[in-house]
């Protein structure tokens, strides 16, 4: 594999045996091998464990499993989406095929803006505009489609101030890049591969992270078809629509399905249905201070928030960090406990009974030492404030008595030699 994968399109999963995760995407793996297989695509899938093959590896930079990648030529691309069937095969046919894919007929814009819900053109001849845009192609691929066009094949409602130009399709109307007020090509087509209002999950709010927008929910129930669920759930829909020309640089929309990953994601319990808006660059997040009633409320609390008015919470300074870990700990015990009983009182229970006992013998310990010392301490000042109290008569009995011993020695040992003599 190491010497022939170049002349060849490979998608690989690097895996590990012990992986759970591995063994949960091995199912879809085989249906992504053998659909491919079956539409004749070029790309050749294929799976490898990375820990019997190490160093293959991490020439490929894998930290993690399972860790999908593309290798074209002398190029790697990481698979970040779901990992699903047809997001794996979506993404395979993307990144194989041609970097920039050229657009010759209306018709053919026409058929492939249908297929596409974000769509990037660069219209135009040679230019550095045009040598940027690829570069960028190079990079976000993973993520987009690329195109390019004449002027004639775009649709006759869109206008060009200059030629050439980056322009994207998105939301019923299209975008003209500006490097002036837009800044680099590749934050902002980055910014851009989104729809204007989204169904948001774990994975895309993880996604628009990298674009610095803002992100303005609606934390809804989607089977809860009340009133109040549905108003919220329109009024961002209709900011996100009627002022995408003021806030569509600046901010993203839509919806969230219940309120466990934003509770999670705030360290709060948040009251569905409710709005809320997150800056995923430094982890703050904001709550309007009165009830949403309509757009014009929704619009006023989005420019409170642009001028600074607005009251931001959270964030990711010492305390917030802290606190983090202190939640963290909090969930895991929590979710351990609910999913298993038994298996939480084993492993927190333990440790802190065996805890709790060598707390207990180090503390006795130390209190039968300190009654014992001052005792002992006591005994032999009392014996010798004894010794010290003797009166003169018992120390000459005592002397007598060693005197007496001394002259019936040497009366024994005169007999002895009288006894030799003889």
């Amino acid at each position: 594999f190491k010497e022939n994968r170049k002349d060849d399109v490979w998608l690989v999963d690097f895996y590990a045996p012990w992986c759970g995760h591995c063994k949960k995407l091995e199912p879809v793996w085989n249906e992504v091998g053998i659909e491919m297989k079956t539409m004749g695509s070029p790309v050749k899938v294929g799976k490898m464990d990375a820990t019997s093959f190490s160093s293959i590896a991490s020439e490929f930079g894998v930290r993690g499993y399972p860790t999908i990648k593309l290798l074209k030529g002398d190029l790697a691309y990481n698979y970040r989406g779901p990992r699903t069937k047809d997001d794996i095969i979506e993404f395979a046919n993307r990144v194989a095929g041609s970097l920039i894919r050229p657009l010759p007929s209306q018709h053919m814009f026409e058929h492939v803006q249908k297929r596409h819900r974000v769509l990037f053109v660069y219209v135009g001849g040679e230019s550095p505009l045009k040598e940027k845009y690829i570069e960028v192609a190079s990079e976000l691929i993973v993520y987009t489609y690329f195109f390019s066009a004449s002027e004639d094949v775009l649709p006759e409602y869109v206008t060009l101030p200059e030629l050439p130009a980056v322009v994207v399709f998105k939301d019923g109307t299209y975008f003209v890049y500006d490097e002036y007020e837009d800044g680099d090509l590749s934050s902002w087509i980055n910014r851009e591969r989104f729809q204007g209002y989204l169904n948001v999950d774990g994975f895309t709010l993880y996604e628009l992270g990298d674009t610095g927008k803002l992100v303005a929910i609606a934390v809804i129930d989607d089977k809860n078809s009340s009133v109040e669920h549905t108003r919220l759930k329109s009024i961002i829909q209709e900011v996100a629509r009627d002022y995408r020309d003021r806030f569509h640089r600046d901010f993203q929309f839509g919806h969230m399905d219940g309120n466990d990953y934003i509770n999670s994601l705030l360290m709060d319990d948040l009251t569905i249905p409710t709005i809320v808006v997150l800056n995923t660059s430094n982890q703050q997040y904001f709550l309007p201070d009165r009830h949403i009633e309509n757009t014009e409320d929704m619009v006023q609390f989005i420019n409170n928030i642009l001028d600074g008015t607005a009251e931001a919470q959270g964030g990711d300074g010492f305390l917030q960090r802290i606190k983090r870990i202190i939640y963290d700990a909090k969930s895991t015990v929590v979710s351990v406990f609910k999913s298993s009983p038994l298996l939480g009182c084993f492993l927190f229970g333990l440790p802190l009974g065996v805890i709790s006992i060598m707390c207990y013998g180090i503390c006795t310990a130390d209190t039968d030492g300190g009654v014992d010392e001052p005792e002992a301490a006591k005994k032999e000042n009392g014996d010798r404030e004894l010794t010290d109290e003797g009166s003169e008569e018992e120390q000459e009995e005592e002397n007598n008595g060693k005197y007496t011993e001394l002259s019936d020695g040497e009366l024994k040992q005169k007999d002895i030699m009288e006894k030799k003599k003889d």
